[in-house]
């Protein structure tokens, strides 16, 4: 089983619509078996909360029902060790979890969009103080991620290598 941990500020926007679309696509292709996904926050002010009431409406007119599933945590020292790939949704997110990774562990951690090659600017913007087209906006992204990831993913199973 090969675990990817998907990671933004207070896990009820970015991370939850990425994890919700992961579920999907891993559900369609038969894949839960072979990798699991998560998501979770490096703050603590959203612990245990439903996503954003805009992301769920968001992720639910794309048919991503997981998302209505998904309650934020924050991440544990054992993340690092449990999760192949932590998956950070911004550099700042990234920078913070550098911080709290173990040196051991620090070759799992990478920026979601860098991780799936994507052109561009690399940070997930955060749609929190926006309106309901910065979610629209982060959903495309994550399913333009996730899609790339699982490309990605399934020519490294197909070569033998995690």
């Amino acid at each position: 089983m090969y675990r990817i941990l998907l990671v933004c500020l207070g896990n009820i926007c970015r991370s939850p619509l990425a994890e919700a679309v992961f579920h999907d696509v891993l559900a369609r292709r038969g894949l839960a078996s072979v990798l699991q996904v998560d998501s979770a926050a490096i703050g603590r002010s959203h612990l245990k909360e439903k996503p954003d009431r805009r992301a769920i409406t968001c992720a639910l007119a794309g048919g991503y029902r997981h998302i209505e599933r998904i309650r934020s945590r924050q991440v544990k020292a054992q993340d690092f060790a449990q999760f192949d790939l932590i998956l950070a949704m911004d550099e700042s997110v990234l920078n913070a979890l550098q911080r709290q990774c173990p040196p051991e562990f620090q070759h799992k951690l990478d920026l979601f969009l860098r991780f799936a090659d994507h052109d561009g600017d690399l940070d997930v913007p955060d749609p929190y103080y926006g309106n309901v087209e910065g979610f629209t906006t982060v959903l495309r992204l994550c399913e333009g991620g996730v899609a790339a990831i699982m490309n990605k993913m399934m020519r490294q199973l197909e070569l033998g290598r995690p």
